[in-house]
């Protein structure tokens, strides 16, 4: 089966979901909207929402109730490697930038900017306090940033890219690094204290009994105390472990490896009691809902699923759809196919309204950045592009930041002409 990618600058057609054309049965177990691997997944306080950030350098909230994509935003120069869902309700991402932005639902910008890295963050947590971000950096350190503003804590003494960090409930931070150690970083500032293990590590997770799960570059899990005992070890895959992820009451964790191998582990008991089985391309991302029953996974194949936690079986879509199918009456049209992951952010009829892109109702005709009601970038408002046919067409041949530069949507494009021109000629018919 061919695969298009479908490319979109604020106008929207298709806000930054790539398209990948299947069945309408496998759509509806995925949630699609981003033009990249997906590196990074989070479940909001509120339990409604789900934040996923992506080698394409944007963010996406997701209203769970309606499985629409709420909002798309724009800010890092660069993938977005990790979000992380505050206490407070607002959310933290950051990523090749080296910036960490903190955002407010409902706003299209960070209202707080956090810098001091040099290099990569590639994992985020928040103290039990919640008064400090930590962040791990490929600059070989981690910080302790105040979310109040002010001087952050540098954690110097890896040797090599730090890649996951974690609190236990004392406020002690926890990081672990490609240097194969793990260092428990106590919050009074005394001197860290180093457990070595005999592999590279690529992410660590904390219980709410202090104990730690770490992930090996040799696919073993290992459990580690606060006192830096070596607990536990299990065989989980014969490749690196790249993602983690731990329920709120710390009875499970689940590991993800490269190769796209999942393990939900029971932590008690210290066996795995589900295997996912994905489509065998690297896992970066995993996250579990607030009351531990399902598991969102995110991966190489620009895909989040969606799995029963218990029992390791692939369920729904990743964020249940309360409304009907909008495309349902135009199965079997090639342009209704090559639309229809665009359908999370865009609606088609007058009375739609605007999702995280601007609805496509008489996009033909129209000038680019005028549908009302919907907040466009600044880049769009001054060009002079009327939405055609032709350009259309044009736009999802060259992609975004070639047919409308300064826009903030990620580069994405159709490659087949054929596809193309089904759905513009769809597009000119079901949006008059």
């Amino acid at each position: 089966m061919r695969a298009s990618r479908c490319t979109s600058p604020l106008l929207g057609l298709c806000a930054a979901i790539a398209l990948v054309l299947v069945p309408a049965l496998a759509a509806a177990q995925q949630l699609r909207g981003h033009g990249g691997p997906v590196r990074a997944v989070a479940i909001l306080a509120d339990g409604q929402r789900a934040v996923t950030g992506s080698f394409d350098q944007s963010v996406i909230v997701w209203r769970t109730g309606a499985g629409t994509a709420e909002a798309v935003l724009r800010f890092h120069d660069g993938s977005v490697n990790t979000v992380l869902a505050l206490a407070d309700g607002r959310f933290a991402s950051a990523g090749e930038d080296a910036r960490i932005a903190i955002w407010r639902i409902g706003r299209p910008e960070p209202e707080q900017v956090i810098e001091g890295h040099s290099g990569p963050i590639v994992a985020l947590a928040q103290s039990p306090d919640g008064r400090l971000i930590g962040s791990a950096s490929w600059d070989g350190t981690a910080r302790l940033s105040p979310l109040a503003g002010g001087s952050a804590r540098v954690l110097n003494g890896h040797s090599g890219n730090v890649n996951g960090i974690a609190f236990l409930p004392d406020g002690t931070a926890v990081t672990s690094a490609y240097d194969a150690t793990v260092r428990f970083w106590p919050a009074d500032g005394t001197a860290a204290r180093v457990v070595t293990l005999p592999a590279v590590l690529n992410a660590v997770v904390a219980a709410p009994d202090g104990e730690v799960a770490v992930a090996g570059g040799d696919g073993h899990l290992r459990f580690v105390g606060s006192d830096g005992r070596i607990r536990a070890e299990l065989e989980i895959a014969p490749t690196p472990l790249v993602a983690l992820a731990i329920t709120a009451d710390g009875s499970a964790v689940a590991a993800g490896g490269i190769r796209g191998n999942v393990a939900i582990i029971e932590r008690a008991s210290r066996t795995v009691r589900a295997n996912l089985v994905g489509p065998g391309l690297p896992v970066w991302s995993l996250a579990f809902t607030p009351n531990g029953t399902e598991l969102l996974s995110g991966g190489a194949d620009r895909l989040v699923r969606r799995w029963n936690a218990r029992t390791g079986e692939h369920i729904g879509e990743v964020v249940p759809r309360s409304e009907a199918d909008p495309l349902a009456a135009f199965r079997g049209e090639r342009g209704a196919e090559v639309f229809r992951a665009c359908a999370a952010c865009h609606t088609l009829t007058s009375d739609g309204g605007n999702r995280a892109g601007p609805t496509l109702h008489g996009i033909f005709g129209r000038r680019i950045a005028t549908a009302h009601g919907y907040n466009f970038s600044p880049a769009l408002k001054g060009m002079d592009i009327v939405w055609t046919r032709e350009t259309v067409a044009r736009l999802f041949e060259i992609g975004p930041n070639a047919y409308t530069p300064g826009t903030k949507m990620p580069e994405q494009v159709i490659t087949s002409a054929e596809d193309r021109k089904a759905l513009v000629e769809w597009l000119e018919k079901v949006t008059r």
